[in-house]
Formats: structure tokens, sequence, C-alpha cells
């Protein structure tokens, strides 16, 4: 038993070494006006949504603005769930803006405009997009041993984080430029007795990607707008 533990381990450690789980990023960035946040202005990143039929995952969202919070550049990010909750019903999937003009609809509404100059909200920050599995193979089977319930195999898949922001100057009612981040990876789970994950983290680098490039979109040192 400690000899096949001893073994199982060792088989382990060296596919853990030979089959680590990779991602590579791919951003891309367009700007049409300068753009840049002053002291006190404010962001908010919202995530699309189409009723319950599509939805931008709300942690990606969440990821997003936690990351522009800090850094060398950090940044005013107004909370997306606290943003949509205050403005009710009029961010939500089936009222929220579809296009950059649409804001002047919204703002004749006189307790709208008021929410967001409260917030004091520059840029709001549009991001599209869903991280999918797009391909699986292999196979993993189960079954009883003289040392317990046991497992053999090998599986693999394939996912891809594709995000693209658009961002919407507020004061200007313009689309100011778009963000894009795609993050493909290959997640590996080899299974001698016990079935071990080995994980690509394809979302948390598009959000670490995407969130990288807005503060460069900001950023003084960046605020020439693209031929």
């Amino acid at each position: 038993m400690k000899n096949l533990f001893k073994q199982t381990s060792t088989l382990y450690l060296l596919l853990t070494l030979a089959l680590s789980a990779c991602t590579s990023v791919t951003i891309d960035q367009v700007k049409h006006v300068p753009s840049e946040l002053k002291d006190g202005e404010s962001i908010v990143v919202i995530g699309r949504r189409s009723g319950n039929d599509y939805e931008t995952e709300p942690e990606l969202i969440s990821c997003i603005g936690k990351t522009l919070l800090k850094g060398n550049n950090p940044m005013n990010v107004i909370p997306e769930q606290e943003f949509v909750d205050r403005l009710y019903p009029w961010f939500e999937a089936r009222t929220a803006p579809v296009h950059v003009w649409d804001l002047q609809r919204l703002l004749s509404f006189d307790d709208i405009a008021q929410i967001i100059d409260e917030y004091n909200v520059h840029y709001i920050v549009w991001i599209d997009g869903v991280t999918e599995k797009t391909r699986g193979g292999g196979s993993i089977s189960c079954g009883l041993s003289p040392a317990g319930v046991s497992c053999f195999g090998f599986g693999t898949w394939d996912e891809k984080a594709e995000y693209e922001a658009s961002v919407w100057d507020y004061r200007t009612k313009k689309l100011v430029g778009k963000v894009s981040s795609v993050a493909d990876g290959t997640s590996y789970m080899p299974a001698i007795v016990i079935p071990i994950p080995l994980l690509a983290q394809v979302q948390s680098q598009a959000c670490s990607a995407m969130a990288n490039q807005l503060q460069s979109f900001f950023s003084s040192s960046q605020n020439q707008a693209n031929e």
C-alpha cells in the first residue's frame, strides 16, 4: 500500500511538471479620440446582458473593477451592482442603452442625470463577451480496487475567454474607443488513483489583460488618438 502511494505520488509529480496548464492572451486597443480621467472623476464597468439567454459573467466584471482600483494608475470605479440598482430599471438587460446616442434618452429623465452626476461619471465601459469550452477529449474511468475507489485515464479541454470593452464618454455622448482581450488555454486532468485537474485560468487572465489595457487607455501617456 505504501509502495503504491509512493509510486502514485511520483507519477503525479512528473505529470504536473510535464503538463502545466497554459494560457495565451491577445489584446488590442482602438482609440478614436483622446481620453483621460481627471482627479475626482469616475468610471463604471458594466456587463452586457440579454435577458436569460446571454450574460457577460458578473465575476469577470467584478474582477476588472477591482483590478482597476489597484496598480500604478488606480481609478475610481463605481461597483456595477450599486450603479445598476440605483438607476433601476434603466440599466437592466431589456432597458439598458445599446448605442451611445441612447444616453440622450436616459438624460431626458432628471432623476437619472442627477444620480450619474452624483457619481461624477465620465466614462461608461460596456464589457461584452463570454468564457466557453471549445473542445474536449480523453476519458477517465473509476472503479473499485484493493486500495478503494481508483480512477485511471486522462482528460483535456480547451477554453476561450473573448471579451470586448466599448468605452463611452458620458460627457460628450461619444464612443471614444474599444479594448479587446482574447485568452485561450488548455486544461488537463490526469487520473492515476485520483483525478487532479490542472486548470488554465483563462477568465482571470482575460480580466488582467482587459484591466491593464483600460488603465493604459485612460493614462495621460496614451492620449494620442489612433489614426
